[in-house]
């Protein structure tokens, strides 16, 4: 679970550390898109994507409280150009959850190219980023959720905002799979979120960071520029029982002016975002809205719905989709290479 602004390590080595994830639906097919080393902090110390790493996009099924279905991407060593070698690979049933399966081979391609098997299609590169948010929006509400007090948004002038991540880059992946495929059939209820993993020393894989539901880490761990948080390593299935509380007590503390039992929203708002996976229907519109979370389109206004959750009151962004629409695509890959 990490965010554009995990500052230094991030800037030392942001090609590990994830911005985004999202989820919607192709023309027949289901689009995963993971966005990581952005460069919001300024030069990227290193471009590409991490040689010595894996990234994963995890899908859980009917509620499973594990994975059934992992896209495990690896990539080469960049060339004089600066393009790599990629490989994806399939693992599915109890190989999915196993860092040492190795997984069915799909398809092997190159970094800004565009590659395909059997339906599948795989892009990654550098890419214009689509999020879009006003930091001095998000500064008010980490302030309050460090305190532990209701946000005075007295301050804050929605006609005053701009997108502090116009003009900014990621590197992107981005993974469409077609209806067809077995386990990502249309009405398929699945969770998903992603994570990335670098090789140890003793031979295994060790995680170093996941996401699934947006603005997770920007608003609860803010702070933690040095990832000693145990979320990144530790599996969802994990996350009520080792942090649930934690987050119901934040929560509840910056909604009390706004419900008559801010224990019980915080603890409801708790349930919806742990585990941290990210619900879809395979084969349904995404939306990522106040009335339904199904999925995450570019598009949708992800901090102004996660601002308002957590705060239990109208948080106007007072940005639209139409701010950063030169910044994503409607066609494969959905993204605009930078």
């Amino acid at each position: 679970m990490s965010h554009h602004l995990d500052t230094p390590l991030a800037a030392q080595n942001g090609q590990l550390f994830i911005d985004d994830l999202y989820v919607f639906a192709g023309p027949g097919s289901t689009v995963f898109v993971m966005d990581v080393n952005s460069d919001i902090t300024g030069v990227y110390a290193r471009p590409g994507f991490h040689p010595e790493a894996r990234y994963e996009f995890k899908v859980h099924l009917d509620g499973a409280a594990f994975e059934d279905l992992t896209y495990r991407i690896s990539f080469g060593a960049p060339d004089r150009d600066g393009r790599q070698a990629l490989r994806l690979h399939e693992l599915t049933g109890a190989a999915a959850r196993e860092d040492t399966a190795p997984g069915e081979p799909v398809l092997e391609g190159r970094t800004g190219e565009p590659c395909a098997a059997n339906g599948i299609r795989l892009w990654a590169g550098r890419a214009a980023d689509p999020f879009y948010i006003d930091l001095s929006l998000l500064a008010l509400v980490n302030g309050a959720v460090a305190g532990g007090t209701v946000p005075d948004l007295a301050a804050w002038n929605p006609q005053d905002a701009q997108n502090s991540f116009a003009g900014t880059t990621v590197e992107s992946i981005v993974l469409e799979v077609p209806h067809s495929h077995p386990l990502l059939r249309p009405g398929a209820r699945t969770g998903v979120w992603c994570a990335t993993k670098l090789a140890t020393d003793a031979g295994g894989w060790r995680q170093i960071n996941r996401a699934g539901y947006p603005m997770m880490w920007p608003i609860f761990w803010p702070g933690d520029t040095d990832f000693t948080n145990p979320a990144n390593t530790r599996h969802p299935s994990q996350d009520f029982p080792a942090d649930g509380e934690h987050l119901a007590g934040l929560v509840a503390a910056v909604a009390a002016g706004a419900t008559g039992d801010p224990g019980g929203y915080g603890r409801t708002v708790a349930r919806e975002l742990f585990p941290d996976v990210l619900p879809y229907v395979v084969g349904t519109p995404a939306t990522f809205g106040f009335a339904a979370r199904n999925g995450r389109p570019p598009a949708d206004n992800a901090p102004e719905v996660m601002l308002s959750l957590v705060t239990g009151t109208a948080v106007p962004s007072g940005l639209t989709p139409a701010v950063a629409a030169g910044q994503r695509a409607g066609a494969f890959p959905y993204v605009i290479p930078a």
